[in-house]
């Protein structure tokens, strides 16, 4: 299965040819927009061949919680202070405002759900590799800041969904709001390109 490229994926289908006795294999090319105007049930099988067809999952993996391991609880100053880590990384920054969204929440503690390929799409960006640079980049920058290799600022589990704290989710959404009142007020030219970047 090839990767999306511009956001058009290509797929393999089985199709059974009764004539030549066989099995022969087709290619489907479908935009980004048929994918979007699709049933639910449509999008999720897409989602799932994606994310096996990136080794991300196995292939007859079941809907599972997180790993054991919980997302950190991030404050308002330790979000700010990952954003400062990350200036310069676009990509990175991309990722970490597509969490302002409010999402699903569910657990004990409760944890915010995100789809990867709704980061991929909604972030703007070319492939889920990226999406992963960005979410291992904001991992690092939360466990150096906390001086704790373990620390996690989402984890994920084996169906391409990422999930974070709340309490975390809130102040990114904080955070992005209060840059975006701070570009609003700065003069034009004086403007950093952020919000271009990041949403």
């Amino acid at each position: 299965m090839a990767l999306i490229d511009r956001y058009q994926i290509c797929f393999q289908a089985t199709a059974y040819a009764e004539k030549i006795g066989g099995i022969a294999m087709i290619g489907i090319t479908l935009t980004a927009d048929q994918i979007c105007n699709a049933p639910i049930e449509v999008r999720r099988w897409i989602e799932h061949e994606v994310i096996a067809g990136l080794r991300m999952a196995p292939r007859d993996a079941a809907s599972s919680p997180p790993r054991s391991t919980h997302p950190a609880v991030c404050s308002e100053d330790e979000i700010a202070a990952i954003f400062g880590q990350l200036r310069g990384m676009p990509v990175a920054l991309s990722v970490l405002f597509e969490f302002r969204q409010p999402g699903i929440a569910f657990g004990n503690p409760p944890l915010k759900s995100s789809r990867l390929m709704d980061i991929l799409h909604n972030a703007k960006l070319e492939s889920i590799e990226q999406v992963m640079t960005g979410l291992d980049a904001i991992n690092a920058a939360l466990a150096e800041l906390r001086g704790d290799p373990g620390a996690r600022f989402c984890d994920f589990d084996n169906e391409g969904h990422c999930f974070l704290a709340i309490e975390t989710q809130a102040n990114v959404a904080k955070l992005w709001h209060d840059i975006v009142v701070r570009q609003e007020a700065a003069p034009t030219n004086r403007r950093e390109p952020l919000l271009r970047t990041a949403g």
